[in-house]
């Protein structure tokens, strides 16, 4: 029987040339089990390593230093000023009897991610080793800091859209121009409105959080306002400021600004009441603003809300005198899939202390970012072809906006809409309240339809609205309008 036995003839198998669509294939498998492989492994490596962190967290540590390698453009002193917080929270820990392996890891990651913070450096990696001290303890660790810096200058040109208005800019910025996350920004730009526009700012870290930070800026403007007055403004100021970020408390700002107005460039055609502000003034003020922003998206939001609340007192010096107080909100909700309602205010208050208020002080509304349907700045009380502004208003819109059919990817939505609101002088024979109630019952309202196109970092719009109700000084716009900015009503 043995010698029976014959492997197979090779005749009784048909020759096969492997194809190449066969070893493509085959490549493709051996590649997919290694990776398979090395990620099982990894994982594998991971859980044991996480599982000895844990075992080991109790083990008595103690952080003896903290060197930072790379941070070559960056002063020494700086960067103790920031960690040093850190170093005392764990030297606090000692007496409290956490002085161990989490407390050194909960360090090292403040450490990181505050350093991460300053945005200088591309990377932040930390890690912990033995001290490196002759007289260190066997508890005792160093924390070493690897970073990899960014570069120190920056050059961008841009065409800009927002605002309803185009421009051309540069902007040239320093990073860390002396040592301490200091940025000192350049901004040059050109537009259709804003004729010419600058702006030189520096700013700097105030505290060792980063939460707080001080911008000293100058800048100067010159815009085209004969849209709907017949003149131009140019501005040149100064302003110092102080931003602090409390986290779920919102964002606060204190500043100073004096600002050189001057209202030239008058056409022919000019008011009496537009000639009379004609020329320079000088204004000097403090200013407070808050906001809060918890929506999931700034130019399209579907849930959150945003609040913000600006205060100003001027007089402190120069030709004007007044309090000016703004509240902007927002709220948004997605009542059912693919659709979200969106409801906005706006009011203002201009109260001036020494006679009447100036031109370039007060509100202006109307257009497609504020009020729709109704021309840009073309509300409220007018003399001949100029609008004049006001010192109260109010503005209210309910938006409700869907995806397309069956094309929810699509950055184009669309919504209809309902804005209401008024602009009014205020009359110095009346009270306050006798004014805020005679603006609140007479408001110029519009309804319409429109699509909406995401289009980073603006939004535009194109609507087909009519004024419903609208007062005789009002500027209305029927049929289809376009908007172009960040913030809509």
């Amino acid at each position: 029987m043995a010698e029976g036995l014959h492997p197979p003839l090779q005749h009784t198998a048909h020759p096969h040339e492997p194809k190449e669509d066969d070893l493509e294939k085959f490549k493709k498998w051996q590649e997919a089990r290694l990776e398979r492989k090395l990620r099982g492994e990894y994982e594998s490596a991971v859980f044991h390593l996480a599982e000895l962190v844990n075992q080991n967290l109790e083990t008595s540590l103690s952080v003896a230093s903290v060197r930072v390698d790379g941070a070559t453009n960056t002063r020494k002193s700086f960067l103790g000023w920031l960690i040093q917080p850190w170093l005392a929270r764990h030297t606090d820990d000692r007496a409290s009897k956490t002085n161990n392996l989490q407390g050194a890891l909960y360090t090292a990651r403040g450490i990181s991610h505050i350093l991460q913070e300053t945005d200088l450096f591309h990377s932040v990696d930390a890690k912990i080793q033995r001290s490196q001290d002759h007289l260190a303890g066997e508890g005792d660790v160093d924390i070493v800091v690897t970073t990899r810096e960014k570069g120190r200058f920056y050059l961008k040109t841009a065409t800009e859209f927002g605002n309803n208005e185009g421009s051309v800019s540069v902007t040239g910025r320093v990073r860390n121009i002396f040592g301490g996350a200091e940025f000192l920004e350049g901004h040059y730009s050109a537009g259709t409105k804003t004729r010419r526009s600058f702006q030189g700012l520096l700013s700097l870290p105030l505290s060792p959080s980063l939460r707080t930070t001080g911008q000293l800026s100058l800048f100067s403007q010159e815009r085209d306002l004969s849209s709907f007055a017949s003149c131009s403004e140019i501005l040149h100021g100064l302003k110092v400021a102080i931003n602090s970020n409390w986290g779920v408390h919102g964002v606060h700002e204190v500043a100073y600004q004096a600002i050189l107005r001057h209202i030239n460039n008058l056409a022919p055609s000019a008011s009496v009441s537009i000639r009379e502000h004609a020329g320079q003034t000088i204004k000097s003020s403090i200013s407070h603003s808050w906001t809060k922003d918890t929506r999931d998206d700034k130019l399209a939001a579907s849930r959150g809300y945003y609040c913000k609340l600006f205060q100003e007192l001027a007089g402190l010096s120069g030709d004007v005198s007044f309090y000016k107080a703004e509240v902007e909100s927002q709220i948004s909700r997605r009542p059912v899939p693919g659709m979200s309602l969106s409801l906005a205010a706006r009011c203002g208050l201009l109260k001036a202390l020494t006679g009447p208020s100036h031109f370039p002080d007060r509100f202006q509304l109307g257009g497609p970012l504020s009020l729709r349907s109704f021309k840009a700045n073309s509300m409220g009380p007018r003399d001949g072809v100029d609008s004049l502004g006001g010192d109260v208003y109010w503005s209210t819109g309910v938006s409700l906006v869907s995806d397309i059919p069956r094309k929810s990817h699509w950055p184009i939505k669309s919504h209809v809409f309902v804005n209401a609101g008024r602009l009014d002088a205020m009359d110095g024979t009346k009270g306050l309240s006798e004014n805020l109630i005679g603006c609140l019952r007479k408001p110029s309202i519009s309804a319409g339809v429109g699509l909406i196109y995401r289009f980073d970092p603006v939004r535009v719009e194109v609507n087909f609205g009519v004024p419903l109700v609208a007062s005789k000084s009002d500027g209305v716009r029927r049929g289809f309008q376009v908007g172009i900015g960040m913030e809509f009503l």
